[in-house]
């Protein structure tokens, strides 16, 4: 029982709080109550078509149940995390949270033959000590912090909270196949989850719902609103990303939208921040002679870590070559007994209509932006399994749509990108991570190479890339395609803007040059 086990919802000396309340009107609490965090998978989800639920399908590297998981582990706001799965599936949940660093889940229940029973287990797993509740639906995989956040504080002053997105579509009300009704669409919102209520409130309108022969739900909210119609529900914005996977077609959207998506990634403050995380690591840089790559290099240096950077140009590395790979690998290892992160920064990009193209450099092209990242990868496999390291590769943000004029290197980057997300699954259970940077245009020699001289101000620095990629290095992070954008004006609040990063890695690249072999 999270109650007896952990207090999970009585308040401590130090969270208890004050307000002025009616029976089950609004409240204000100056401080918070203890949260927890409800990841309701009870649904066996046969509309996906498949015989798993969809719960467990994977997306970016990680089964939907773990990004719900996860969002709610990592939120701020939330002291414990519950999840609640399908019976027949426990053992698989179970392990999926035992294998992850998800500090704050202490229990692992069995839901029950439909959603309104799996609410019920989850309240009576929480006690009778008051305290708030979000309930979360684990096929929403892309919740986001912010909505977390938002939902939690709207509970310091209403008691029950819906996250809710306008509708872009014109609602309409059909009886027999026939419009009997449209409401005003601008009345009309899209129900999300989380849901957060104050314990009390759910329970007695579970409560008041048992004694109600003819009580159906697949819906919390709606649960209160039937039952306790004197408690306001707040509605927090929600967002459109935050979709439920429900279909086979939501999967495809889901995984883009990972895709698509800036990752957060943590990012340390100082030199020392990062001398902490890579002093005595060894990472192996393949193109590390000019570009991001050299940058690489030059920072991870300047942090203490043991760098060995292998091109074709400093050292006769032909990385689309197996045994040149093979033998920078071992090289690394025989000096300093481990490899902790390989990186691939090589590429070639030689512009021209496909048909104009020089079929050497189309061969060329796709060795070694393709065939070489596949290559690497096999040999790095081993040596990143032994220090459960990670392998980092490298983008474009043409592979989203291909370009006209540069259509096989963009091509070879979107399969970069599925080749990430696919070693990411089939290396999870190796503890081995593998995810992507995506950067904005770039100064470097291959683009001036390819695009001639353009306004400094409108590309990226390649230092600014370069720590991105040491902050997914020594982050938790797998599966994931990291932008990195010179200006993002939806840039949330505490992370480091673009020329604080440029600036840090200047300093810690210059270090790394004075120290270079």
């Amino acid at each position: 029982m999270c109650g007896a086990r952990l207090g999970c919802c009585a308040p401590s000396s130090s969270r208890l709080s004050t307000h002025v309340s009616s029976a089950f009107g609004m409240t204000y609490h100056d401080t918070p109550l203890r949260t927890v965090g409800v990841v309701l998978a009870g649904g066996a989800g046969t509309r996906v078509g498949l015989d798993i639920p969809k719960q467990l399908l994977k997306i970016a590297g990680k089964p939907i149940l773990e990004h719900a998981v996860a969002a709610m582990d990592a939120a701020p706001e939330i002291d414990e995390v519950i999840v609640v799965m399908h019976p027949d599936f426990l053992d698989e949940a179970k392990e999926i949270v035992s294998s992850g660093p998800y500090r704050k889940v202490s229990q692992v229940l069995a839901g029950g033959a439909i959603r309104s029973d799996t609410t019920r287990i989850a309240i009576d797993a929480l006690g009778r000590d008051e305290c708030n509740v979000l309930l979360h639906d684990a096929v929403r995989p892309l919740v986001s912090a912010r909505t977390i956040r938002e939902t939690v504080n709207a509970l310091r002053t209403y008691q029950a909270v819906d996250v809710a997105f306008p509708s872009a579509d014109t609602i309409i009300a059909v009886d027999d196949g026939v419009i009997s009704e449209i409401p005003p669409r601008h009345r009309l919102w899209r129900g999300q989850t989380p849901q957060g209520f104050r314990l009390s409130v759910i329970r007695k309108a579970y409560e008041l719902a048992g004694q109600d022969p003819d009580f159906h739900a697949t819906d919390d909210c709606g649960v209160v609103l039937k039952y306790l119609p004197e408690v306001p529900i707040k509605v927090v914005d929600g967002s459109e990303d935050n979709i439920k996977v429900t279909h086979p077609v939501d999967v495809f959207i889901a995984d883009k939208l990972f895709q698509l998506t800036s990752t957060s990634v943590p990012q340390p403050r100082s030199r020392a921040d990062y001398a902490e995380h890579l002093r005595g690591r060894t990472l192996v840089v393949f193109g590390g002679s000019y570009g991001i790559g050299r940058s690489v290099v030059d920072i991870a240096r300047g942090c203490g870590a043991d760098v060995f950077s292998f091109s074709r140009s400093e050292n006769g590395c032909h990385i689309e070559n197996g045994d040149d790979v093979a033998g920078a690998l071992a090289t690394a290892y025989e000096n300093t007994g481990r490899v902790d992160y390989v990186v691939i920064t090589a590429g070639l990009l030689a512009r021209g209509n496909l048909a104009e193209n020089d079929e050497a450099v189309i061969q060329k092209m796709i060795e070694v932006n393709y065939v070489a990242p596949v290559m690497i990868a096999r040999l790095a496999l081993p040596y990143l399994q032994r220090s459960r390291g990670q392998l980092l590769m490298y983008t474009s943000s043409s592979y989203t749509r291909g370009r006209a004029g540069y259509s096989i290197y963009s091509s070879t980057k979107a399969a970069v990108v599925n080749l990430t997300q696919a070693l990411a699954e089939e290396w999870g259970t190796l503890g081995v991570r593998v995810n992507c940077i995506n950067p904005e245009r770039t100064g470097t020699p291959m683009r001036t190479k390819a695009f001639g001289e353009e306004p400094p101000d409108s590309l990226l620095d390649a230092d600014a890339v370069a720590l991105t990629s040491l902050d997914v290095l020594i982050s938790g992070l797998t599966g994931q395609v990291v932008d990195v954008r010179r200006l993002d004006p939806a840039e949330p609040a505490g992370l480091r803007p673009v020329a604080e990063a440029a600036r840090l890695a200047r300093s810690l690249a210059e270090k790394g040059r004075e120290t270079a072999p």
